[in-house]
């Protein structure tokens, strides 16, 4: 890397440390800990029974042995492990507002990882394409962090396309232990009729983690303006064609598929339990963030 370029990403850096840094202690500390602390509870110890324990806590072998009721105690889990899948696929280099979906991402990414920080977390993060592109495993520490942000705004991914499956089956088969995770992508990955190509996958990861969808998009990306005769590429398969966009029905034909996308998508993710939010690259992405936490 030259010397330009690696000071104008330490700039970058330090700029996204400075502002997300800022809001996480300010703002999203506490809304963090609230949301996902006190979800897992571990073992503590074993006591006599008293007015009002809950019998489903009952340790029936103590009490078989000792001839007096006893119960388990259980504490909430101080430490958790936080995981950012993190879409760096081409769709995301799309932008006609105030940023590019990657740099929000990475954005809202940061806030997250200096919020887990606080709340003493571990975090590591999964950069995909239509593959695993690169795993960094949790760990706690501001450089530790700071290498996670570097790699969001930097990372160039050898693969172009989505396969959100693939991240999802990477975290179930690599984190053993429950984890938090968040995936933060455009999520456009779905197949001709507007359905997520993921569930199978998403089905599974639920089942063993507590996974949060964060999604980004483009006002842009709703629907498609009436401009006249545009050569539109698509950025993941390269692929280009002509579109007459002043046809009516073409631009109803392009809104149809991404509103089947939404409400395919919030279906899928009411059927698993799943917490989202979706965040426009021209909105507040703090506002959004703090719905998303409170909701919880």
């Amino acid at each position: 890397m030259s010397q330009d370029r690696t000071t104008d990403l330490l700039k970058k850096v330090r700029k996204i440390e400075i502002r997300t840094r800022a809001l996480s202690h300010q703002i999203f500390a506490g809304e963090y800990h609230s949301a996902f602390k006190g979800k897992g509870m571990t073992f503590s110890e074993v006591r006599e029974y008293q007015w009002g324990d809950d019998v489903r806590n009952m340790d029936w072998n103590v009490t078989a042995r000792l001839g007096s009721p006893y119960v388990k105690v259980f504490e909430e889990e101080r430490e958790m492990t936080v995981v950012l899948l993190i879409d760096v696929s081409r769709s995301n280099l799309f932008g006609t507002s105030v940023m590019t979906k990657r740099d929000l991402l990475a954005e809202i990414a940061a806030v997250l990882s200096f919020s887990a920080i606080i709340n003493n977390d571990k975090v590591g993060a999964l950069l995909f394409s239509d593959k695993v592109e690169k795993f960094i495993p949790p760990k706690k520490g501001r450089s530790h962090l700071l290498r996670i942000i570097r790699e969001i705004i930097e990372f160039t991914p050898s693969s172009d396309g989505t396969d959100v499956g693939e991240a999802l089956r990477y975290l179930t088969g690599a984190l053993k232990k429950k984890c938090t995770a968040f995936v933060l992508s455009d999520l456009i990955d779905a197949d001709a009729q507007g359905n997520p190509r993921y569930e199978d996958a998403l089905k599974v990861a639920a089942g063993r983690h507590d996974i949060s969808f964060i999604r980004v998009y483009d006002p842009r990306e709703e629907s498609i303006p009436s401009v006249g005769l545009v050569n539109v590429k698509d950025s993941e398969s390269g692929q280009s064609a002509w579109v007459d966009t002043s046809s009516s029905r073409v631009r109803a034909a392009y809104a149809k598929w991404f509103d089947t996308l939404d409400k395919a998508t919030v279906k899928m993710f009411r059927k698993y339990s799943i917490d989202s939010v979706k965040i426009a690259t021209n909105q507040d992405y703090v506002a959004g963030l703090m719905a998303f936490f409170q909701s919880r």
